[in-house]
């Protein structure tokens, strides 16, 4: 169970990326209903730790306070700096003893110092993403996700893809109706899809980034409507080709991936928060079947509709 949670202050960590998980299992929601975590910062030397924005951190705990934490976590840090050996046994004793390590950005350069990510599926911000592969060989990094977790190692992107880490480790462990009212608390999406991109192109010039806002919002809104290529094209008053190639500009994936995202993620709170049947949810969402809403949904999941339902379902 996700009770115990603790934060490694290395020398030079970024502050964002420290808070992120301080808001997240550090803030007291007891008055929604939530959960509390039972949550410190440690450093390998209790005292003033310097950060990456010129100030200082006066951390209370030592490596002893993670000994029995049920989650540690590894925000960024300067990712050519040494890391304390101390620090590196700590991360790998955690991992034998079958709890779980988390790294925010480039925290996942620690993880790799301590042998954790040898054989594993692992991520980090797009802009590091080769240099930790040429560092971890054996590693297998994936640049084009927002988190990834392979056998109780977490690794997330840069920055904000720290809380998408975080709330899925809460869903995971207690339910997505308590990573949904911490999620509205924090005013971000409950979930957003691991496997989207984590930046877009820079669009064509002279073409402003909203350009498809209208479309979009529309299109989420009729999910169960012709979303073709074609349509969408129409609609945006565009040849198929150019609005093909707008749309990848401005929102980074093809159309396409982009309905069939979006048509997962409605099913996802359909089956989160109501009753109705599987072959329902698909015409609701424009898969128009059940068969197709399995197939896309397991593919970007990981896991069956039924299966999500049982394990993710909101209590009245």
């Amino acid at each position: 169970m996700l009770r115990n949670v603790v934060a490694i202050a290395l020398p030079g960590v970024a502050p964002f990326e420290l808070g992120v998980v301080c808001e997240v299992f550090g803030l007291d929601r007891s008055d929604q209903g939530v959960p509390g975590f039972d949550f410190d910062v440690v450093a390998e030397t209790p005292g003033l730790v310097p950060t990456s924005m010129g100030f200082s951190l006066d951390v209370q705990h030592g490596l002893d306070r993670a000994r029995e934490a049920d989650l540690v976590t590894v925000p960024a840090s300067p990712r050519h700096a040494d890391t304390p050996e101390p620090v590196l046994a700590l991360l790998r004793e955690t991992l034998d003893r079958g709890a779980r390590v988390l790294s925010v950005c480039s925290g996942a350069f620690v993880l790799g110092r301590a042998g954790l990510l040898d054989g594993r599926r692992c991520t980090t911000h797009w802009r590091y993403a080769e240099e930790l592969q040429a560092a971890l060989p054996a590693a297998r990094v994936d640049p084009d996700v927002l988190y990834v977790e392979d056998d109780r190692v977490i690794t997330s992107a840069g920055t904000a893809a720290g809380i998408d880490a975080c709330l899925h480790l809460v869903r995971s462990e207690l339910g997505a109706g308590v990573a949904a009212t911490m999620a509205r608390r924090m005013v971000v999406p409950p979930h957003r899809d691991g496997g989207q991109a984590q930046y877009v192109e820079t669009p064509i010039a002279a073409t402003p980034a909203d350009t498809l806002g209208g479309l979009l919002a529309w299109a989420t809104a009729n999910l169960d409507a012709d979303l073709s290529v074609q349509e969408l094209a129409r609609r945006a008053h565009m040849s198929e080709r150019t609005f093909a190639r707008r749309f990848r500009a401005e929102v980074g994936t093809t159309p396409l991936q982009w309905v069939t995202a979006q048509r997962v993620a409605l099913a996802q709170r359909l089956l989160e928060e109501g009753e109705d049947s599987v072959e329902l949810i698909a015409a609701r969402c424009g898969f128009g079947t059940a068969a197709p809403m399995r197939h896309h949904f397991a593919r970007l999941r990981g896991i069956t509709p039924l299966a999500y339902r049982r394990q993710f379902r909101t209590t009245a």
